[in-house]
């Protein structure tokens, strides 16, 4: 693996484009000799596996620059004997036949999915030992990669000869070993909604069974289809004290819908785990000065998962909203490389900015909620886009001038002419205004998305009031009935 220079930026994962494979999780409900069943399949399918192995690895030469269905033919060549081949170079898998009878009545298409997976190691063992040869390594005494048989893998499941599925697919067959010979067994399953797209794909879905869970990994083809033009944005201020504060704005500055979102009960839960942290840091650091690795890993580890859950609440309602205003885009701000700093002295402003980022911003790593709502957005064929954040929170979406924070309450600011108000709220109005002054030519590209100004440009920090400026036919600033929700 290698390092990364220093003064590089880390390129970002590409957005979903058609094409994309996205992998649901449908749960299967065996009985007990079911799960027998599955779990046999499995290890008769790996048995298989681990036997393809040294056969694609001593032909590999040969295999290396086919296409993967020349690839499995190949393979399949060396030692399935047929009618039109009566004479193979490998007869293993008959002699094995006799102390792993799956063997004799293995099913074609499995067969095939395994010889798939046997090239899959091989290639990733060979690519990985070419990397050692070439100097690229992790440490200078680094070992050199080895060619493992045992291998930890999944069966995939043809439609039709592997798997069938039952109507509003409530049930599936699927073809398993029970022992003594391969039969069809039928079991109820749950599945999510991305089978009702009508532009997504099914793939074969992978058997994942073990000792915790029995369910398919169900691939799709992602194909979006892209969202018609509309006049409404959605403009996300993700923040503190309110997780993400969502307002749809028309072109004309009008407010169709204001929206808190604000999962209390998961972020107290997590807060709890992060206490506790910070409690037994204390107590750790008073005896010892410091903190052994792995300290308090089971705790992280909850906490990491309350902050998944969370942003998956949070982005879920997010293209609800979306949905169902019909906006042609969500707008978030650009805070990729923002450093936050750190409060008063015994503050836990600090400590709220660490939870903040990894949970509702993600800002100095993965940005969990913009992620997964670019991810889950895009697939529904809708745009994301990003706009400079300087001055969104600053100033009053009215054209009033610089707003001041309230001391006592520092989710609320107050206006010069006197007026309070939310000040997520006031961030995402000015937030939707930089996206739409954009695009109806009131200022350049690289003052709105890149925060550079020439001098030609006025420096004017772009509000509301700008855009309202700009449409000449509105009706009013600001809908005096908007919908106004808390989540």
């Amino acid at each position: 693996m290698t390092k990364r220079k220093k003064g590089t930026k880390r390129k970002s994962p590409k957005n979903n484009q058609p094409g994309d494979i996205r992998t649901d999780k449908w749960k299967l409900y065996p009985s007990s000799t079911q799960k027998l069943w599955l779990t046999m399949t499995v290890q008769e399918y790996r048995k298989f596996v681990r036997a393809l192995i040294g056969m694609g690895y001593t032909h590999w030469h040969e295999v290396a620059d086919l296409n993967s269905q020349q690839q499995v033919n190949y393979v399949e060549a060396l030692f399935n004997r047929t009618k039109q081949r009566s004479t193979v170079k490998y007869d293993y898998f008959e002699k094995a036949a006799k102390n792993f009878p799956s063997f004799r009545k293995f099913p074609d298409y499995l067969r095939r999915a395994a010889i798939q997976n046997a090239i899959g190691q091989v290639s990733s063992f060979v690519t990985r030992y070419q990397k050692w040869q070439s100097g690229i390594r992790n440490r200078r005494d680094e070992k050199p990669p080895r060619l493992t048989s045992v291998t930890n893998v999944y069966p995939a499941l043809y439609k039709g000869q592997c798997i069938k599925y039952h109507e509003e697919y409530t049930a599936v067959e699927i073809k398993v070993w029970n022992g003594t010979d391969w039969v069809w067994t039928s079991m109820p399953c749950t599945v999510r909604a991305r089978h009702l797209v009508t532009t997504n794909e099914l793939k074969s879905p992978s058997l994942i069974v073990n000792n915790k869970s029995c369910h398919l990994s169900a691939p799709f083809a992602i194909n979006p289809q892209e969202l018609p033009e509309s006049e409404t944005v959605l403009a996300v201020d993700l923040g503190i004290n309110t997780t993400a504060t969502a307002t749809v704005v028309t072109s004309v500055g009008t407010v169709k819908a204001r929206v808190f979102i604000h999962p209390a009960t998961d972020i107290d839960r997590r807060d709890k785990r992060l206490s506790k942290i910070s409690r037994k840091a204390s107590q750790t650091m008073r005896k010892s000065g410091k903190l052994h690795k792995g300290f308090c890993r089971g705790l992280y580890r909850k906490a990491t998962n309350i902050n998944r859950e969370i942003a998956q609440k949070v982005s879920d309602e997010l293209v609800k909203i979306a949905s169902e205003h019909q906006c042609r885009a969500i707008v978030f701000e650009n805070l990729k490389g923002w450093r936050p700093k750190g409060g008063r002295k015994r503050s836990n402003l600090k400590q709220r900015y660490h939870g903040w980022c990894q949970c509702a911003a993600r800002m100095l790593r993965k940005r969990f909620i913009v992620r997964l709502t670019q991810e889950k957005w895009h697939e529904r064929g809708g745009k994301v886009e990003f706009v400079n954040p300087r001055y969104t929170s600053k100033y009053a979406y009215d054209g009033s001038g610089i707003v001041k924070r309230d001391s006592d309450n520092y989710a609320l600011c107050v206006f010069t002419t006197g007026k309070r108000y939310n000040a997520d709220l006031n961030g995402s109005l000015n937030i939707a205004a930089r996206y739409w002054v954009h695009q109806l030519g009131g200022c350049k590209a690289t003052e709105v998305f890149e925060g550079k100004s020439s001098p030609d440009t006025s420096r004017t920090p772009i509000t509301l009031a700008t855009l309202w400026s700009l449409n000449s036919n509105y009706s009013s600033r600001e809908d005096t009935t908007p919908t106004t929700r808390s989540v």
